[in-house]
Parts: structure tokens; C-alpha cells; sequence
């Protein structure tokens, strides 16, 4: 499997714009990519929440769950599905808004220059074999499109935001993910 990046966008991912994000800061490109994941509400798969909740339309009242994310604005480059289909809600050269308070490497604010990659999932249930297969394809188009991003530059939510965040938890297989990559001839 392989994925085109056009302009920032995956012309194999369906695209869903998100208002929550904004032009990166001066002279800054992305060079860490960080691995996330999102359930809404909490172990439901499929539907359109997180489409909605990244898009600004999720019904607080709809869930008991939500009513924790009202107010909330943020968004990620990409989610990838159970199923292994991409939507993208942002281009990967701008700022989306993922990380929240984070570091990495002595560097505050990782959204500046991280892209965020959201896997429909929990911390532990397993993820799915199209899920590792889409976001190996996924993190070889973006190493290819920036060449400062490469194998030690690849994170979880929990390495960048230590004991505020677990994602994307125990569940993630990080030796298949690495291992995918290295077969792919990208580590």
C-alpha cells in the first residue's frame, strides 16, 4: 500500500476540514510525528463523533461522556480508522491542535512542529492489523515528504505529555509498527 501526499493533503484519505488549527510558526516544519488515539465516547467504534468532535459539531448532550468535552477545540492531522480508512482534518503543514501542553527533546508546544496521528482506538484494546498496515503507509509518505522527521522522531502522546496523557497505551504494538517500517525499508 502506498499513499500520495498532494499539498499537504492524502489524496487516498477522505477529507474533512477542521477549523482547530493554524499556520506553524516562521522557519518551522514538522519533524516529530506523534501517535495518538480517540474512542467516543470511550470503547464505541465507528460513527461520526470524532469527525464531529474535531470538526466543532459534537452534541455535548448526546453522550453523558461528552459533556467532558464541551468548550474542548482540538483537532489532529489524521485519524485512522478501525477499518483502516483515513480521514483528514488537517493539512499536514499546519498546526493542528493535538499535543496540548507538551514536550519534546527540551522543546515546548510539540504541535509547532509535530503532526498528530489519531488511531481510532483505546489504550487497551488492541488495534486493528488494516490500522498498523495504513499507518505504516501513512508514516512512510510522511518521512519521504520531510526529511527531518525519521525513526527517533516518532512518539506516543504519553513520551511528549508524561503523566498528563497514555495514549496510545499498552495496546500499541510499537515493535510491529517499527518492525512494518524497517520491511518497508523506511527505518
Amino acid at each position: 500500500m502506498q499513499y500520495t501526499l498532494e499539498q499537504g493533503w492524502l489524496r487516498e484519505a477522505r477529507w474533512v476540514p477542521s477549523p482547530n488549527c493554524e499556520v506553524r510558526p516562521p522557519d518551522c516544519t514538522p519533524d516529530l510525528l506523534v501517535i495518538h488515539n480517540i474512542s467516543l465516547p470511550p470503547r464505541s467504534y465507528g460513527g461520526d463523533c470524532i469527525e464531529r468532535f474535531f470538526t466543532n459539531r459534537l452534541d455535548c448532550d448526546e453522550h453523558p461522556f461528552f459533556g467532558e468535552l464541551r468548550g474542548m477545540k482540538v483537532s489532529a492531522h489524521l485519524l485512522i480508522q478501525r477499518s483502516g480508512d483515513l480521514v483528514q482534518f488537517v493539512d499536514f503543514g499546519e498546526r493542528a491542535w493535538h499535543a496540548g501542553q507538551s514536550t519534546y527533546e527540551g522543546r515546548s508546544d510539540c504541535n509547532d512542529f509535530s503532526i498528530g496521528i489519531e488511531l481510532e482506538g483505546t489504550d487497551d484494546d488492541p488495534y486493528t492489523e488494516a490500522q498498523y498496515t495504513a499507518l505504516t503507509a501513512v508514516t512512510r509518505a510522511l518521512l519521504a515528504e520531510y526529511p527531518a522527521m525519521h525513526k527517533d522522531k516518532i512518539v506516543g502522546h504519553c513520551d511528549i505529555a508524561p503523566g498528563r496523557k497514555t495514549d496510545p497505551g499498552p495496546a500499541f504494538d510499537w515493535h510491529r509498527y517499527r518492525q512494518q517500517l524497517e520491511e518497508a525499508g523506511r527505518l
